[in-house]
């Protein structure tokens, strides 16, 4: 059994951990401290969130695709339907405000697991 083997022993799976915002190390649900922010650390097993860089690389993404998949959906209502105006507002608004969010937690989650699963970080030598 290797050491990457026995570390990976009862961590969450990368799908799950991201969805539900766990922590790459012990699963517990102390990953977001707010809606899109990470929490500094883990409150059950004390792993440094902030030692991992996210960023905000998933944010420009997600508004492209999320903003073309609103755009080509309201198109697509409006040719078929022609509903009033009030009817793009109150659907699109909120579904594209709840997709982003959502998004994002996803987004920045897995990529703050990934980062933890191949041991990512600053510029460093290891020692063998």
């Amino acid at each position: 059994m290797t050491s990457t083997d026995q570390n990976s022993k009862g961590q969450p799976g990368f799908a799950r951990a991201a969805l539900f915002g766990l922590c790459p190390r012990c699963g517990a649900r102390t990953l977001f401290d707010g809606v899109a922010s990470f929490a500094p650390r883990c409150r059950a097993c004390g792993l440094d969130f902030a030692q991992f860089n996210v960023g905000d690389g998933p944010a420009a993404f997600l508004t492209l695709i999320i903003g073309a998949l609103i755009a080509v959906l309201a198109i697509w209502l409006q040719l078929a339907v022609e509903p009033p105006f009030w009817v793009h507002v109150v659907l699109w608004i909120p579904l594209t405000t709840a997709l982003v969010i959502a998004g994002l937690r996803a987004g920045k989650a897995a990529l703050l697991i990934a980062e933890y699963q191949r041991e990512a970080g600053e510029g460093r030598l290891k020692d063998k």
